[in-house]
């Protein structure tokens, strides 16, 4: 099993739940309203009148088989739209109940 972090603009969630959906995982945490700053080009989403936007967070338990598709999934989707700020870190979860 592997946990995958999924960060991107707010107003990209629909997107983000079709992806994971799309690929059989059904079970997720959501933060919503978080700030941040990209680590490239990024714009900043801070939740302040000169950087109006947020962020949300998505984070889920996948098998393996299914991480590279979604990986690829959303790696399109940030290609197409790069204001998503759209991030994905990928873990193995070695244990859960």
């Amino acid at each position: 099993m592997k946990a995958i972090l999924i960060t991107y603009n707010q107003a990209y969630y629909d997107e983000i739940a079709k992806v994971l959906n799309d690929h059989g995982v059904k079970g997720y945490t959501e933060w919503d309203e978080i700030k941040g700053h990209g680590s490239e080009k990024g714009e900043p989403h801070l939740g302040t009148h000169a950087w109006p936007t947020l962020n949300n967070a998505i984070i889920s338990v996948a098998p393996d088989d299914c991480v590279d598709g979604i990986l690829q999934a959303l790696r399109e989707r940030d290609l197409k739209a790069p204001e998503l700020g759209l991030r994905a870190f990928v873990w193995t979860i070695e244990n859960m109940i």
